[in-house]
């Protein structure tokens, strides 16, 4: 800015110099100043168009960048869900008594006694699909699979 102003005043100096006429140079200078004053006002409207649109950009940023910080959330319960087994439920249906209980996931119990008749059922949290299972529903991401085998206490 204090580079235009220094070419203002040189533009001014400049024609006082060079225009003797008293009536010549008055009208130059008060068209120069007009001029002047016309491009600042649409200089004016461009800077205040310009700061109205960074400021809905600001605010756009803003609502995505909450949006995005819900989606983290969302991702972050998701794979907690999916990747974390503390707290992990099992459901059992006891294979001698029909029983149904809940155990927590725990690959390395190999065997869990039935609460309802004591007999105990082995566990085989391998995942591994044997030939023949049925995969409906499409879902191929492999979770621990439960087997068990009968044995009497």
């Amino acid at each position: 800015m204090k580079k235009l102003k220094n070419e203002y005043r040189s533009f001014l100096d400049d024609i006082e110099k060079n225009i003797k006429n008293k009536e010549d140079l008055d009208y130059i200078k008060e068209r120069f100043v007009s001029f002047v004053d016309t491009v600042l006002d649409e200089m004016d409207s461009i800077l205040e168009y310009k700061q109205e649109e960074m400021a809905k950009i600001e605010d756009t940023q803003k609502q995505l960048s909450e949006k995005m910080g819900q989606m983290q959330q969302v991702i972050d319960n998701i794979e907690k869900d999916i990747y974390t087994e503390d707290g992990f439920d099992f459901e059992i249906v006891c294979p001698y008594c029909n029983y149904e209980f809940i155990i927590d996931v725990d690959e390395n119990k190999t065997e869990i006694e039935c609460p309802e008749c004591q007999n105990v059922i082995e566990l085989d949290w391998s995942g591994e699909v044997e030939e023949g299972e049925n995969n409906e529903g499409g879902c191929l991401r492999r979770l621990p699979r439960l087997s068990w085998v009968w044995r009497r206490k």
